[in-house]
């Protein structure tokens, strides 16, 4: 009794467990707007670029002019000696404010704000190409899922097929039309497929749980996608242009952004030209010493010191000899500016290469489809033919459990080619950087 209880205990929190899964219906675009909604890394790209206007707008204050206040006490002892006379700063006070303005700087402020543009530049292109990434990741994921989903599918129909036989051999068997020898074959290959349909549930499982990553779900949400129904037209002309690709952008505007760093080194070994402004005010400074009066008497007097003072300065800073340091600091930016034009040259060949892979994928896997599917058309037509011959005793049981592992074959082919061809349809678009354009 007690056995019974603990089995239905059991059975109840496996169905309650079942029950809780969230059920997500999801289609291809639903797919990918959560993928971007909740993926980290676009969180931090997206991050940078805001990271990239703030350091846009800083660069920018250099031009303008620079205004500080300052505030001082000091209480100072002993009292100082002046020819007689002692000075007294117990609690004297300075106030003042000083502005600066930069009037040329060796072209540093300019190159500053224009590599800070370009800087903001590449946040927003590496922004487009983390968006891509994500787009395809989550496409790649999403039709991964379907395929396995779909084969689990396709091994169920085809374990029912393989218990529908064995249903009617064994009436044959019983029936003195059949022998046990054909039931021992169909209950071996009955095994196999339990034992594929097993495999294809865990591989299913797994997806489940890619996908569910990728979305940024819980690991026991059950998402149900919607676009089963895989539709493929033949590629239209396929351009092999990478222009709009942001890897390209970004380093392009590597090479913008070295050259403008040859211009901040190059700063360093220019004159520096400011011109700056302050008022300060002092008080609460005390001189005390002996004076005379008319009667020829000295007496003590007390004098209190509280006034401002006013000052303009120009400066004008110039580099003579440094020991070739500014130079050799320019050379090696130069250096680098090279090394940059030589990274677009080998990276746009690799980018290129990587297009011509991606049309050639989706070309091919285009045929793939057209030939899965005349695959399955046939094993499905094969089939049938052996089920009625078989019935009418035209043909034997090997010939029936031929035709369904060609059967099964095909149809794994078919879902195979389908979804692999909608990966490749991303891939194409992700490399000609039209992906989500």
């Amino acid at each position: 009794m007690k056995r019974h209880i603990l089995l239905g205990a059991l059975a109840l929190s496996f169905s309650v467990q079942a029950s809780a899964q969230k059920e997500l219906f999801l289609t291809q675009t639903e797919c990918r707007e959560l993928a971007l909604q909740r993926n980290e890394e676009l969180q931090k790209a997206n991050h940078a670029l805001q990271q990239a206007e703030l350091d846009k707008d800083i660069a920018f204050s250099s031009y303008l002019p620079k205004l500080d206040g300052m505030v001082s006490g000091t209480y100072m002892f002993p009292d100082m000696d002046m020819m007689g006379m002692e000075l007294q700063m117990h609690g004297m006070y300075l106030a003042g404010i000083s502005i600066i303005q930069p009037l040329y700087a060796g072209g540093k402020i300019t190159a500053g704000n224009k590599l800070a543009r370009i800087g903001k530049e590449s946040a927003a292109q590496n922004l487009r190409k983390t968006r891509m990434d994500v787009t395809a990741e989550a496409d790649k994921a999403y039709w991964n899922y379907i395929a396995v989903r779909q084969k689990v599918r396709m091994l169920e129909a085809y374990q029912i097929q393989m218990d529908t036989l064995y249903r009617q051999v064994e009436t044959a068997v019983k029936a003195g039309m059949g022998t046990d020898n054909e039931l021992l074959r169909i209950n071996a290959k009955r095994s196999e497929i339990s034992y594929q349909l097993q495999k294809a549930r865990n591989g299913a499982d797994l997806c489940r749980m890619a996908l569910c990553h990728t979305l940024g779900e819980p690991f026991d949400t059950q998402p149900i996608p919607v676009d089963t129904l895989i539709q493929v037209t033949a590629p239209a002309r396929l351009d092999e242009s990478i222009a709009l690709r942001p890897e390209l952008k970004l380093l392009e505007q590597q090479i913008a952004a070295r050259q403008q760093q040859i211009k901040m080194v190059r700063g360093d070994i220019l004159p520096q030209i400011g011109l700056s402004a302050g008022y300060a005010y002092y008080g609460n400074i005390k001189l005390n010493g002996m004076t005379a009066d008319p009667q020829g008497n000295y007496i003590p007097f007390t004098q209190k010191l509280d006034d401002g003072i006013g000052l303009v300065m120009a400066s004008v800073s110039i580099p003579l000899f440094h020991w070739g340091e500014g130079l050799k600091k320019v050379k090696k930016a130069k250096l680098d500016l090279q090394n940059a034009q030589l990274d677009l040259q080998r990276n746009s060949r690799l980018l290129s290469i990587e297009v011509r892979q991606a049309i050639q994928n989706l070309t091919d896997g285009y045929n793939l489809v057209q030939t899965a599917e005349l695959g399955s058309r046939q094993a499905n037509e094969n089939l049938r033919v052996m089920r009625d011959r078989y019935t009418n005793g035209l043909s034997t049981l090997t010939d029936l459990l031929d035709a369904q592992s060609q059967w099964q074959q095909a149809e794994s082919n078919r879902i195979e080619a389908l979804t692999q061809y909608k990966t490749y349809e991303t891939e194409y678009l992700r490399c000609t950087g039209r992906l989500g354009e």
